[in-house]
């Protein structure tokens, strides 16, 4: 009888981390444009960098939901077929 032990799926793995670092770079931009739409109110660019910051802030959530999502894939999920 052969008993396999889980192993981490190093490409899946791979595909989390580089969500997770678009996750990261997103993290500092969405509030660096909110704040710089904050302290320039009377110019003409405040509402789309407002618009801006506020998609980026969006999208650093999503990326990073589904950066740990892949990362815990790759870990548990088992995508081997048993044949007995």
């Amino acid at each position: 009888m052969k008993t396999e032990t889980k192993r981490t799926d190093k490409e899946v793995l791979v595909k989390g981390l580089k969500k997770m670092g678009v996750s990261l770079a997103l993290m500092f931009t969405g509030p660096t444009l909110i704040y710089i739409a904050f302290s320039n109110q009377k110019k003409v660019l405040y509402i789309p960098l407002l618009i801006l910051g506020i998609l980026a802030c969006s999208a650093a959530i999503f990326f990073a939901f589904k950066g740990i999502n892949t990362i815990l894939d790759s870990m548990f999920k088992s995508t081997r077929t048993n044949s007995n």
